[in-house]
């Protein structure tokens, strides 16, 4: 069988299908694996793990359920979503039992209980590939650009795809299925364009490869499509992403309390909600910029491990800001100290009373924590704006990772996972959520692919 993107849910493809006797071709059109997955956030929503129970965490699949189904707005759906919650953990257990080792589980945001289960994203991707190649069965081809994908007719099943490998073209046929797993396009202006205009401030900051090529190559052949309408960028990116080398530029302070102020030092929206629904908040903000600003008592739930919530790991890098007053941090951002003042008392006071009236801001994510008065020196400001890590959108896939034509008709041989496919997210995302699918559906397709066979 052919995988062709070496991101995690091609990976998890290949090692499933070599599990299971398969000789499997991956193509990576980039000279190395990992794809969008190794720049992400390390985070995998399980429910009712044994690190969970350990913590004395409640949460159990219908909640999971219900809190996906509440971050899509109940446009995603349905059937994936309970796949993904079927499946969730048999694919935590198998993860463990590749060696893959979490670090700690924290509340993020679309969630009701903590169940974002954090590790650091390079060392997972290499082990992955590591998995892949000791299997003896998975054949990684680098430098492989995937062009067409190949069929005797319009009826017949994917037979293959033509690749150019090093520049060279030539043209590869599997026995069994091709899978799909090529990412999304936040690469392609053009494609961002054309679906979302009104991403187009968002900072791209995805993997190198992520220009929409499988979503074109499958859209080809007639494949439907899903949820391009709600592509939105992720909230929490500082607004120098990309301009100097680093990783983790993301920080998500809000979920431990801080709120969120536009130039105007005014809140502007409930800081709770999905960091998807606040990215579209902050791009409708004077030049897309906000400040989560936040108090001692925020920092001290600084994470070592978590690199969303390492803000002391943002502090030593001076991205994180700080300053002895809170008239002093607004002079350091250049907001009105006054009206900071003003915004931040007013907080304090609907934390006091129990109730928002300005957002409905009723916990840290979601409705769960509590809320805190933000009064303890020193005072902290992290400057935040959209970034598009991800388009989350794609061909419409069933709950076998067939994908579907635009009649909703199996194309023959053709599976797809990961960020290229759409239907599971809906409007929003949950945090977590596109790992712990690039892992769920990509062991699917790599099963189905294996087990299809041509009339």
């Amino acid at each position: 069988m052919i995988v062709i993107g070496g991101g995690l849910a091609g990976l998890c493809a290949a090692i499933e299908a070599a599990n299971m006797g398969a000789e499997v071709t991956l193509l990576e059109k980039l000279a190395e694996c990992g794809g969008s997955s190794v720049l992400s956030g390390g985070l995998l929503a399980f429910a009712g793990t044994d690190m969970q129970k350990a913590a004395a965490i409640s949460d159990n699949e219908t909640l999971l359920y219900d809190d996906l189904r509440r971050a899509g707005q109940q446009q995603n759906d349905e059937a994936l979503v309970r796949t993904y919650v079927a499946q969730q953990m048999a694919a935590y257990d198998w993860l463990l039992k590749l060696g893959v080792k979490f670090n700690s589980v924290e509340l993020a945001a679309g969630h009701s209980a903590p169940r974002a289960h954090s590790l650091r994203s390079q060392d997972f991707m290499a082990l992955m590939e590591s998995r892949a190649r000791v299997s003896g069965r998975v054949n990684i081809i680098f430098n492989a650009v995937a062009e067409r994908l190949l069929r005797s007719n319009e009826n017949a099943r994917v037979e293959g795809v033509a690749v150019r490998v090093d520049g060279k073209a030539t043209n590869i046929h599997a026995r069994r299925g091709v899978v799909l797993a090529a990412g999304g396009f936040a690469r392609n202006a053009d494609m961002v364009k054309l679906f979302a205009p009104h991403q187009t401030k968002c900072i791209p900051y995805c993997g190198a490869g992520s220009t929409g090529d499988g979503v074109r190559m499958a859209w080809a052949l007639g494949a439907g499509l899903r949820d391009v309408a709600h592509i939105k960028g992720t909230f929490g990116f500082h607004p120098d992403t990309g301009k100097i080398p680093g990783r983790d530029w993301s920080k998500h302070s809000v979920y431990r309390g801080a709120i969120l102020v536009n130039k105007r030092a005014q809140r502007y929206v409930d800081e709770s909600i999905s960091y998807k629904l606040l990215g579209d908040a902050v791009l409708a903000q004077p030049d897309a910029i906000a400040y989560q600003i936040f108090d001692q008592g925020v920092m001290d739930t600084s994470s070592d491990t978590a690199p969303l919530f390492k803000f002391r790991e943002a502090l030593a890098q001076g991205r994180l800001l700080t300053e002895p007053t809170l008239e002093g941090i607004a002079r350091r951002v250049g907001l009105d100290a006054t009206a900071l003042a003003a915004t931040v008392e007013r907080y304090n006071g609907f934390v006091r009373a129990g109730c928002d009236e300005d957002f409905g801001r009723t916990g840290l994510s979601s409705g769960y924590g509590k809320l805190v008065e933000l009064k303890r020196a020193p005072w902290y400001a992290y400057p935040s704006t959209s970034g598009l890590i991800a388009t989350y959108c794609g061909v419409t896939v069933d709950t076998e990772t067939r994908v579907l034509d635009v009649f909703g008709v199996p194309i023959p041989g053709l599976f797809a996972a990961g960020e290229m496919t759409g239907g599971f997210h809906g409007v929003a995302y949950m945090t977590g959520s596109s790992l712990g699918k690039c892992v769920i559906f990509g062991r699917i397709a790599g099963r189905n692919a294996v087990a299809f066979k041509a009339d």
